[in-house]
């Protein structure tokens, strides 16, 4: 296996070496949403920063924001679900609000508990006085469906842990080895082996030693590793490099992930329709009797939480629930407490992995495992107890009706927050606390600006100036998307009519050829036939292609 100082894995770790980006809380962030994003899985990420912090690698403070960020990063699986169902008006626009009410919930709780955070130190201090209220013995996490999915990709891939654990400590001779694991079974033998010592006076055992000019030699008993039995997954016989096996596992399992969604979708959708949907719906949305109407969302909040513990992923519930919001089965307000527990249930694996730590770090992994349940936490007691504070709800449905009208605008969303975003704010924080608060600062402002002036027009125009009551002073493309659609409907038709066009000239000259091929072939029938009619044929071909080329010559 050819090492590869370059493989991803390695550039992993000079990133969580590096203190002086993880430092900045927002570069944190932006990493635990981009690490998010590739694995698609919260319990996966979150997992990963739990073991970092518990192997020295993340202190708790740092780990704090790339907690967060895992949050945000997971909900773009369901959001992406919800753009498969497009196809009809009603239903994407149910999706999306139900995809991206899980979203606005995340990104509303990082505006307020980040900030927070810095500033105070909330999340780390309470949780660290639960540490220290227990005593905490080291103990072993079960393995749940690991012991389901092991197999499979152990036959698939498996990995070396002491050359990661090398890499991510700083280990230089790691650096040079390959991460993909070739023996599984190895040994160590105690050898007799001669080494060279300074001098005589080194010497444990005379009879052991001895001189050869100006070297003093002795036996000494070495321990040397023998390969035994090699593993048996699909790479172990390969000579691709690290970096080749990563992209090509990376698109094998964007490929699965993929497919599994979209026959999740296609399955609910067969499943649930006429009379099996109506009362899955009349059981789903319905409220207990009052006074006790206010306990439903509570337990739906259990639910969720319950559900994500066992499929201990909250991607997959939430793209199980998308599909269901789509075609009217569960409402939005019913979705929206699933979310919250499937954000407290996907904490439950790091708290799991943190309980498998070392007993003398185990209180800083068990830590940063809180940290994770108390964002939670905290952010359902932000945005939901009080129907006048649910404002994702909101948010999710303003959205969805946008994206009904223009469905483009869902591709547009997905780009910029989840990409475009946490890329310029990665990119603002590497330059500089100056250059991110000189740019970011007058954004933010303006956004504000810009949404208290929106609240204002709707709902107290009295409150401005006339020449803000509505936006007709900008620009048409400035503040409507009519001209936006205008320009992607323009773009699409054209590509579509390139391609039409270009599946008309080959189905014509597919005809064509056809059309020759029958020619040729009546041809050497005649010909076999009655040899002087196919020469008769030939001349007239001949001819006819001389008055072409006549009639070009004058052009």
């Amino acid at each position: 296996m050819v090492p590869c100082s370059s493989c991803p894995g390695r550039a992993a770790g000079d990133i969580f070496q590096e203190n002086s980006i993880l430092s900045n809380p927002l570069a944190g962030l932006v990493i635990g949403v981009l690490v998010t994003l590739l694995v698609q899985s919260s319990s996966t990420s979150s997992s990963i920063v739990v073991s970092m912090v518990s192997s020295g690698i993340l202190t708790v403070q740092v780990a704090v924001p790339i907690i967060m960020g895992t949050n945000i990063g997971t909900s773009v699986t369901n959001t992406l679900v919800a753009m498969t169902q497009a196809g009809d008006r009603s239903t994407f626009r149910r999706a999306f609000a139900g995809a991206t009410v899980h979203d606005f919930f995340n990104w509303l709780s990082v505006l307020v508990l980040l900030p927070l955070e810095v500033a105070s130190g909330y999340l780390y201090r309470v949780t660290k006085l639960i540490i220290e209220s227990f005593q905490i013995e080291s103990g072993e996490a079960p393995d749940l469906l690991n012991v389901i999915t092991d197999v499979l990709t152990e036959a698939i891939i498996q990995l070396d842990e002491s050359v990661i654990g090398g890499i991510a400590s700083g280990d230089s001779d790691a650096r040079n080895k390959s991460m993909i694991k070739i023996w599984c079974q190895t040994a160590n033998e105690t050898i007799l082996q001669n080494v060279t010592v300074p001098g005589v006076e080194n010497c444990t055992f005379p009879t052991l030693c001895w001189v050869e000019g100006n070297y003093t030699v002795i036996v000494k008993n070495m321990s040397v590793m023998s390969n035994i039995k090699k593993c048996n997954h699909l790479f172990v016989n390969t000579n691709l490099p690290d970096l080749a096996v990563g992209l090509i596992l990376l698109a094998l399992s964007l490929l699965v992930l993929c497919s599994c969604l979209v026959c999740i979708v296609k399955l609910l959708n067969s499943m649930l329709k006429g009379q099996v949907a109506s009362v899955i719906k009349k059981i789903l949305n319905t409220d207990f009797p009052f006074p006790f109407g206010w306990v439903t969302g509570y337990i739906a909040i259990v639910v969720g939480a319950g559900m994500t513990f066992i499929v201990q992923s909250s991607s997959v519930f939430t793209s199980a629930i998308t599909p269901l919001v789509g075609i009217g089965v569960i409402s939005i307000e019913r979705a929206y407490p699933l979310s919250l527990g499937s954000n407290i249930g996907t904490t439950t694996t790091a708290i799991l992995a943190a309980m498998a730590s070392p007993g003398d770090r185990l209180g800083n992994a068990l830590q940063i495992a809180l940290v994770h349940f108390l964002f939670n936490i905290s952010g359902i007691i932000l945005w939901y107890p009080i129907p006048f504070t649910r404002f994702p709800i909101r948010m999710a449905k303003s959205l969805g009706n946008i994206t009904a009208s223009y469905r483009w605008f869902a591709a547009v969303y997905i780009i910029l927050c989840f990409f475009v975003l946490p890329l310029l704010v990665f990119s603002l924080s590497l330059a500089g606390w100056q250059v991110l608060v000189g740019v970011g600062v007058p954004l933010v402002v303006m956004l504000i600006v810009v949404v208290v002036i929106n609240v204002l027009q709707k709902r107290k125009p009295g409150f401005l100036p006339a020449g803000l009551r509505s936006w007709d002073f900008l620009p048409l493309w400035a503040h409507s998307l009519d001209p936006w659609d205008k320009v992607v409907v323009a773009f699409t038709a054209k590509c579509c009519c390139c391609c039409k066009c270009c599946q008309g000239s080959n189905d014509d000259q597919g005809h064509e050829d056809q059309e020759s091929v029958e020619q040729s072939t009546e041809m050497r029938k005649a010909a076999y036939d009655n040899p002087a009619m196919a020469v008769e044929k030939e001349v007239e071909d001949e001819t006819k292609i001389e008055l072409d080329i006549i009639k070009v010559a004058k052009l």
